[in-house]
């Protein structure tokens, strides 16, 4: 049987303003559409005459075959990906799991990731050198995550934490505080977004000594700690590039 399409289709941070129109096209074309449930929802307004392929937390690799189940046997199929597939997000697993042929043929569409999002609504603390670290130990062991926030830290980029802590996960989110305490001023601008671009997004700058106790950073929750250069002014979260200003 003559295969389908397959697209795994980026969505961005919270509502749907945040496609892209090429993401917005591909949806549209699309006869299957998988996705975790909360990202779904987040495009509801597309699914309509679709095969919906929805499965919650943990079901990446059962979401992903399905998909290409439908994709093998004909059909038009996206795999929609929250904030950019290509980021922490599904677009490697769907290539590990496809032939050399369907991996030549799939496309990926970019989008808005949580970084450059929150980056957004907090100024604009990105324009120098940066790093993003997941503090999620589910794929990735302590000690390696330790490693990287250290040399991050030593290395003075301006830092971005994904998945900061979870009820059961407090430990590494106190860590990362320490360890940039140890190598920044306690006055480093640090910014912090919940919900970006979501009923109930909240937006706060303040500073490194301040992190380890903001007990309200959760999942939902994209800290960016600034770099020896960064600075706050008007309620935004800057970083110099250097142009000489």
């Amino acid at each position: 049987m003559k295969r389908g399409t397959m697209a795994v289709v980026s969505i961005g941070p919270g509502d749907a303003g945040n496609l892209t129109p090429r993401a917005r096209e591909a949806l549209e074309a699309a006869e299957v559409i998988a996705g975790y449930g909360a990202y779904l929802q987040q495009i509801d307004a597309l699914l309509g005459g679709k095969l919906i392929i929805e499965s919650g937390m943990h079901g990446e690799l059962e979401r992903c075959r399905k998909a290409l189940e439908q994709y093998r046997g004909g059909r038009r199929t996206c795999l929609v990906s929250g904030g950019d597939a290509g980021v922490y997000g599904l677009a490697g697993l769907v290539l590990e799991l496809m032939s050399p042929e369907e991996q030549a043929a799939l496309r990926v569409l970019p989008g808005v990731t949580s970084a450059t999002a929150c980056a957004a609504l907090l100024g604009a603390p990105l324009t120098h050198d940066f790093a993003v670290i997941s503090l999620s130990d589910l794929l990735t062991s302590e000690h390696l995550i330790e490693k990287r926030l250290k040399m991050a830290a030593e290395g003075d980029f301006v830092t971005v934490l994904y998945n900061p802590q979870s009820i059961k996960r407090r430990r590494l989110f106190s860590r990362a505080a320490e360890i940039f305490l140890a190598h920044r001023s306690p006055s480093t601008p640090v910014g912090l977004v919940r919900e970006a671009y979501r009923d109930g997004q909240r937006v706060m700058l303040g500073t490194l000594e301040e992190l380890a106790s903001q007990n309200w950073v959760d999942m939902k929750t994209t800290v960016l700690i600034g770099n020896s250069e960064t600075f706050s002014s008007g309620g935004r979260m800057i970083t110099p590039r250097g142009y000489g200003g």
